[in-house]
C-alpha cells in the first residue's frame, strides 16, 4: 500500500469514526469500519531479529526489522439487561435463562437512592473486523496477527453464573479483600471508578458508565489468563503450539488496569469513537439510557519476518535484547 492510498484510507476510516453519533446498539459492519483506526494500532518499528540461515554450502546470520501494533480482538459488551447485548448481530448467544435472568440495579423505590449496587452483564466475542484489519496493517508493512477468531465466544457471563452473580470463589480472594489492591484508578489521583476483584457483575458505583467500563476490564481481565475460576476460553495462543513456531513472534500478555502495555479500550457503544484509551480515562462518556455499552479491546503484538531456520534472538529499543 502507497503512502497516498494509506492516507486516502485513513481518511475514509475518519470520516467512518469521527461522525460517529450516540446510540445504543451497533451492528457487525459498524464494528468492522472501526478497526481502521490509525491511533489505535499505534504501529511502531521496534528492533531486529537475527536469524541463522543455512544453506548446503555455508551458513549466515540475517536479520528481519521487528515490528510491534496493537490488534482489535475482541468486543466486550457491558449491559444491563439480560440477552440484550448492545452488538445486536450476536446478542442471540447470550439469552436469559433460569440461572441467569433480569438484571439492573438494586433498587429500594426511592427516587434519591443512587449507592446501591449496579449489576452488568458481560460478553466477550471475537471482533467481526480482524480480516479487513490485517489488510490494514499490512499497509504500513510486515504485521502480526492477534490470537482471536471473528465472532467466538470467549465470555458470556449468562453460562458463568456461579462466578459472575455470586462470585464464587473470588469474594474471598485477597485482591478482593484488600482495600486499593486491583483498581481501576487511583486513589493518590483521586479518580477510582471501581475495583477488578471480584470479576462478577456487581459494584458500587453511582456512574453508569464508570460501572460498565470496570465489568468489561473484568471481563478483559478473566479471558487474557489461563485457568480462571470462569466459564470461559482463554483469548491466548493456543497451548499446543510449537516453541519453534512462536519464534519472532510476541503475543500480548495479560490485560492489566491502568497499563496501556497490555491493551486499550475503543468506545463504540453509545458512542463509536476513532481512538483508544485505557480505564479511567478523562474524554467525555456519554451515559447509555439502557445501560447497555460496548468496547473493542487492541491488544499489543510484536513479531518480525522469518528470515532464516533458526532464531538466535532479537534486539528490542524500548526493552532491550530479548531471548
Amino acid at each position: 500500500m502507497t503512502p497516498s492510498s494509506r492516507k486516502a484510507l485513513g481518511v475514509l476510516a475518519a470520516l467512518l469514526l469521527i461522525n460517529g453519533r450516540p446510540g445504543y446498539a451497533i451492528d457487525s459492519a459498524s464494528i468492522t469500519s472501526s478497526a481502521l483506526s490509525e491511533d489505535c494500532i499505534d504501529y511502531q518499528v521496534v528492533g531486529i531479529c537475527y536469524w541463522l540461515l543455512c544453506t548446503y554450502l555455508s551458513c549466515n546470520v540475517e536479520t528481519s526489522v521487528r515490528v510491534r501494533h496493537y490488534v482489535p480482538d475482541a468486543v466486550v459488551s457491558s449491559y444491563s439487561v439480560t440477552g440484550e447485548n448492545p452488538w445486536t448481530d450476536v446478542a442471540a448467544m447470550s439469552p436469559a435463562s433460569t440461572t441467569a435472568e433480569d438484571g439492573g440495579d438494586g433498587t429500594t423505590n426511592e427516587r434519591h437512592e443512587n449507592n446501591l449496587a449496579k449489576f452488568k452483564n458481560a460478553d466477550v466475542i471475537g471482533h467481526p473486523g480482524i480480516t479487513i484489519f490485517n489488510e490494514f496493517a499490512s499497509g504500513y508493512g510486515y504485521a502480526c496477527p492477534g490470537t482471536a477468531t471473528s465472532f467466538r465466544p470467549y465470555l458470556l457471563s449468562t453460562f458463568d453464573t456461579l462466578a459472575w452473580r455470586y462470585t464464587i470463589p473470588e469474594m474471598v480472594y485477597p485482591e478482593s479483600l484488600t482495600p486499593g489492591r486491583r483498581e481501576v484508578g487511583s486513589v493518590l489521583s483521586g479518580n477510582v471508578w471501581g475495583n477488578v476483584y471480584p470479576r462478577g457483575g456487581f459494584l458500587h458505583q453511582a456512574d453508569d458508565y464508570h460501572a460498565a467500563a470496570v465489568v468489561a476490564q473484568r471481563a478483559g481481565d478473566i479471558v487474557t489468563r489461563r485457568n480462571q475460576p470462569h466459564v470461559y476460553q482463554p483469548l491466548l495462543p493456543e497451548e499446543w503450539v510449537e516453541a519453534d513456531e512462536q519464534d519472532g513472534y510476541w503475543p500480548a500478555e495479560a490485560l492489566l488496569e491502568t497499563d496501556a502495555r497490555t491493551g486499550k479500550w475503543q468506545e463504540l457503544v453509545p458512542t463509536l469513537s476513532s481512538s483508544c484509551a485505557v480505564f479511567p480515562n478523562e474524554d467525555a462518556h456519554t451515559q447509555a439510557s439502557d445501560g447497555a455499552y460496548a468496547w473493542a479491546l487492541w491488544r499489543p503484538y510484536s513479531c518480525c519476518e522469518r528470515e532464516g531456520q533458526v532464531f538466535l534472538g532479537s534486539f528490542d529499543y524500548t526493552e532491550g535484547v530479548s531471548p
